[in-house]
């Protein structure tokens, strides 16, 4: 079932879009997953693919019980992937053109409160974990941005980071002078693991004990440990929302937060705006219970 289109169009997404790693590995499943259906569904190749197939990959994910947040991830890939085709001449009809995108209600992220980051901040951390958790929460990056942090993109005096988030898009993210010294104490650490590794040309900001670059995984597991710690499952994300949420909570421009986050839509900035609505309907009831 032509699979050398699926492997340029990775390759296309990966190298013309910037797109993450994990990211591409998952078109290549949502693809993959739907060109087998298709094939056993008799068609031959991309150009016999037909909108028939498309409904009945979808009926078949519901009925497989998919959560709609996957079927319409599932979708999104789908018309990626047929748009290129045809922008590509490699087919003549996209069957997904018309398509209908299932809407979702949007999920409000999950959000610490200030005594619990400090909770976080205040437990027994390496000089490691410490700047791991100021530069999630004190500058709001995605894990991503985390673990691929050189040496280059801060600037240990004028407290900013040069950050390359979704799509490689660049932007400024300052930090204050509680990330500074965690930055400067962590930086000692780093040095004596290069020097024993002999790894001078390792570039990473974060290097672990083993002389092996900081992972996802590395930041996810660390994060889940301390989360229980307060009696919580979070993610590196919980510390960016919580980031973003205190901000507007103690009256930062939207706008602002938007470019601190590297949004490109200042709509998924507002959703943190419902979240400080909330919490403030929750203090009030909680103060005014008779209400």
């Amino acid at each position: 079932m032509d699979i050398q289109y699926l492997s340029e169009y990775l390759e296309y997404i990966e190298i013309e879009k910037g797109l993450a790693q994990n990211t591409i590995e998952a078109y290549r499943r949502d693809l993959s997953e739907f060109l087998d259906f298709c094939h056993e569904k008799g068609a031959s190749d991309i150009q016999s693919i037909k909108r028939t197939h498309v409904n009945g990959f979808i009926l078949d994910l519901r009925e497989k019980n998919y959560t709609p947040r996957s079927v319409v991830r599932k979708i999104a890939s789908l018309r990626g992937f047929f748009k290129w085709l045809c922008a590509n001449e490699y087919t003549k009809v996209d069957p997904t053109l018309t398509l209908e995108q299932p809407k979702l209600p949007k999920r409000l992220p999950k959000v610490l409160s200030v005594e619990e980051v400090t909770e976080i901040f205040s437990s027994n951390l390496t000089k490691e974990e410490s700047l791991i958790v100021e530069l999630l929460y004190d500058c709001g990056l995605r894990v991503s941005e985390l673990v691929n942090l050189k040496l280059d993109d801060i600037n240990a005096n004028s407290k900013y980071i040069e950050c390359f988030g979704k799509g490689s898009k660049e932007r400024i993210v300052p930090f204050g002078k509680k990330a500074q010294s965690a930055l400067k104490k962590y930086l000692k650490v780093r040095d004596m693991i290069v020097l024993q590794y002999n790894i001078t040309d390792n570039k990473n900001l974060f290097i672990k004990d083993d002389g092996k670059n900081l992972t996802r995984q590395d930041v996810y597991n660390f994060i889940r440990k301390q989360g229980e710690k307060i009696h919580k499952h979070i993610s590196p994300h919980t510390l960016r929302h919580s980031f973003a949420t205190h901000l507007l909570e103690n009256g930062a421009d939207l706008r602002v937060v938007q470019e601190l986050l590297g949004h490109s839509d200042v709509s998924t900035t507002q959703l943190y705006t419902h979240i400080t609505k909330k919490r403030l309907k929750e203090v009030y009831f909680a103060i005014n219970k008779d209400s």
